[in-house]
């Protein structure tokens, strides 16, 4: 148990920079608190102690800021950064090396009994304010940009942002992927000002070769006169 809490912590690390030591995370960061109070509530949850897993959840809610229903599936190394107003519902599932940022919500939209609360593989990240919603799943290393709603089946590797959620980028698989915090690569989202401009620039290249074309042929045609009106003149 405090290999795996030293785990938690040093993935903790390895992914926001102004996590100084073991000791700040273990202490100050409230993921990591909402984390073992849910290892807590679902324990009982699981073994029949419903109002026990519920209280001591709702404790951890209070005390942290982050609801997460004791019936949800949380794997290890799983990062909450912020994590003020995230909440995860009960049928979730959410793989290891995850990382959820404040705002987030991975919720149901059916009032059916069941799965319908999003499964989430490993190294899947999630921006602050997203909305994964419904009994779809986000496959392995997907990126969620902040403010994001999903509704449905993400592809592994690929970031997806706007509303209703869109994919702009999928990574080569073969390379290693890069922790993007937020979920929003910067290098992956095209810039709507640069993009403008080499359409112009297109545009303007088309043009100059159009009228490239012109000038020779009336150039061309121009010769082709003069020299009918020699053969006249003779």
């Amino acid at each position: 148990m405090f290999e795996r809490l030293i785990e938690h912590i040093d993935s903790i690390r390895e992914r926001d920079p102004a996590a100084r030591s073991r000791l700040e995370v273990l202490f100050c960061y409230p993921g990591l608190h909402a984390i073992a109070w849910h290892r807590m509530a679902s324990w009982f949850w699981r073994n029949g102690f419903y109002f026990a897993g519920r209280f001591l959840s709702h404790i951890g809610r209070m005390l942290t800021g982050i609801e997460i229903h004791p019936g949800a599936t949380i794997g290890r190394r799983v990062f909450i950064d912020h994590g003020m107003g995230c909440v995860i519902g009960e049928t979730a599932e959410v793989g290891d090396d995850v990382t959820l940022y404040h705002g987030v919500t991975l919720g149901g939209i059916s009032l059916e009994k069941g799965k319908r609360h999003p499964t989430l593989e490993n190294g899947v990240i999630v921006g602050s304010g997203a909305q994964v919603l419904g009994p779809i799943c986000v496959a392995t290393g997907a990126r969620i940009g902040a403010n994001a709603v999903v509704l449905q089946n993400v592809p592994a590797g690929v970031t997806m942002v706007g509303i209703p959620a869109r994919q702009i980028m999928a990574r080569d698989r073969t390379e290693t992927p890069r922790f993007a915090a937020y979920g929003t690569p910067t290098d992956e989202i095209p810039d709507p000002a640069q993009q403008v401009i080499k359409a112009l620039h297109a545009e303007i290249a088309a043009l100059r070769t159009k009228l490239e074309v012109l000038e020779s042929e009336l150039a061309s045609g121009g010769d082709a006169t003069a020299a009918s009106r020699e053969d006249r003149t003779h």
